[in-house]
């Protein structure tokens, strides 16, 4: 093959990486957009936000806690073995036990002497030579230190084991703990969920907010057109048609960072629902909200001890009392119980280790009944900790005190709200027709050259304003909505 063919051929490869390339782009681009419903989004963000994922964790780790809490009854139990090298051993001992050894010989070489002289008595008295004999018994020879004497095996087996009545309270903190854990889960699962419907909503309300400036964008465009159209017949001076195409020109910058902003909301909203940054989102939905009528003594009644703040500020209140408890029982006595198998051979390296007599325990089965006298002092660590305890709850029982009351006026703070943005949403739906008509009116007059464009432009100002008003209460009634399920920890419109 020739240089120009191998040439041609890599070229044309090239080529054809290039066109992979730019198409993997390409449909990387043209991806759909995700679409979502409010409920959808809800979903989503429960199972996917990084925010629950991490309070799963944390929840994981108490439900372990608390699950094992009582292995604080389970022995401990320890196993070692040591080889040990003596820098000097004592031969004296040896030697001494060798003494007496060597004693215990010559006492029973005697014996065995005068027994043979016994039975030879007879025979020696007649002058004859007696038939019983007596062999000695050697003597045992002192040994020779030996690299061996100075090491020995110990092995060593122990379980031990520590009772106090404080221990039954620290079982109960822990599951008072957990149970704090899962009021913080559902805390962060309800404070996703209305992070995820405000959001929604409020993307919803920028899209028709962007409806309107862009309707009032492609209205300034025709009427510019028109304006020129008129100047080119000679209808309308210059001035009317400058008029017209600096109010086209204005409105442009201010529709397109209204777009860029809501992007950047998508992209916000993106991130909180656990979807990859720039993963293109489409809402399906309406800001239109279904109304409830509710009670705020009522709902403080009914729904004031399901708030999750004071849930979990009673959650930790029970832990400090368990704690405060335990600290109080610790000062009784503590039951601590060990036993130990503790074998040891000496002389390891020239003794026989499957031997069973060559083995020596000096294991011990105790039982110790401890006191801490000095915890009984009021100014001891011990007593200063409960004392912090007592006040840490005190301090607590104003926090919920002051956390009952700021929830009252919360209460009455988003039932109010509501009821304010509903009668407002019922008076701008009203007015919404009268500035519609009035723009019309006000439109015709201008093309008839009645009237000045700053009053029409007026006219349709006040006829969006209307618009976007009623959006903004519609929005303000459910924002609030979400506010008092949120606090109280109820969905109103699940239990209607």
């Amino acid at each position: 093959m020739s240089m120009s063919g191998v040439f041609g051929m890599r070229r044309g490869r090239g080529l054809c990486v290039l066109i992979l390339v730019l198409l993997a782009q390409v449909s990387a681009f043209a991806q759909p957009a995700r679409v979502f419903t409010v409920d959808e989004a809800v979903d989503y963000a429960v199972k996917n936000s990084r925010t629950l994922k991490s309070a799963d964790i944390d929840l994981e780790i108490k439900r372990r806690a608390a699950k094992y809490s009582w292995n604080v009854f389970v022995p401990t139990v320890q196993a070692s073995g040591t080889m040990s090298r003596q820098n000097s051993i004592n031969m004296d001992a040896a030697n001494s036990s060798i003494d007496m050894a060597n004693q215990m010989i010559d006492l029973s070489n005697a014996m065995g002497k005068m027994g043979a002289a016994m039975q030879n008595l007879p025979y020696t008295m007649m002058g004859q030579e007696g038939p019983a004999t007596y062999s000695e018994v050697p003597h045992v020879s002192y040994p020779d230190e030996t690299e061996s004497m100075h090491w020995a095996a110990v092995g060593n087996l122990g379980v031990s084991l520590n009772l106090s009545l404080a221990y039954i309270e620290q079982i109960k903190a822990s599951k008072s703990a957990y149970e704090g854990g899962e009021i913080s889960w559902e805390q962060s699962k309800r404070e996703t969920v209305t992070s995820v419907k405000k959001l929604f909503y409020g993307l919803l309300l920028q899209q028709e907010n962007i409806k309107l400036q862009e309707q009032s964008l492609e209205t300034a465009r025709r009427r510019s057109a028109q304006a020129r159209s008129n100047w080119d017949d000679g209808k309308v001076p210059e001035l009317s048609y400058l008029q017209a195409y600096v109010s086209y020109e204005n409105m442009k910058p201010s529709v397109a960072e209204a777009r860029r902003t809501l992007n950047q909301q998508l992209d916000t909203f993106a991130f909180l629902l656990g979807l990859p940054v720039g993963t293109k989102i489409t809402l399906s939905g309406s800001v239109e909200p279904v109304y409830v009528d509710l009670d705020a003594d009522k709902l403080v009644a009914d729904y004031g001890g399901n708030a999750p703040d004071i849930k979990s500020l009673m959650s930790t209140r029970d832990g400090l009392v368990h704690n405060q408890k335990a600290l109080n029982l610790s000062l009784a006595p503590a039951l601590a119980l060990s036993w130990g198998f503790q074998p040891m051979l000496t002389n390891a390296f020239d003794t026989n280790w499957f031997e069973a007599d060559n083995w020596k325990d000096s294991g011990a089965l105790s039982a110790t009944l401890a006191w801490n006298i000095t915890n009984l002092l009021p100014f001891s660590q011990t007593r200063l900790q409960a004392a912090e305890l007592k006040d840490n709850i005190r301090k607590l029982d104003i926090s919920l005190e002051t956390l009952r009351e700021n929830q009252k006026m919360q209460v009455r703070k988003a039932v109010d709200t509501m009821r304010s943005s509903r009668e407002q949403i019922e008076a701008m739906s009203r007015n919404i027709d009268l500035a519609q008509r009035s723009y019309r009116a006000m439109e015709q007059a201008y093309q008839a050259g009645v009237t000045e464009l700053l009053d029409l432009k007026d006219a349709e100002s006040q006829l969006n304003q209307t618009k976007l008003g009623l959006l903004s209460q519609k929005f303000n009634y459910i924002s609030a909505l979400l506010d008092l399920e949120q606090l109280l920890n109820v969905d109103f419109l699940e239990a209607k």
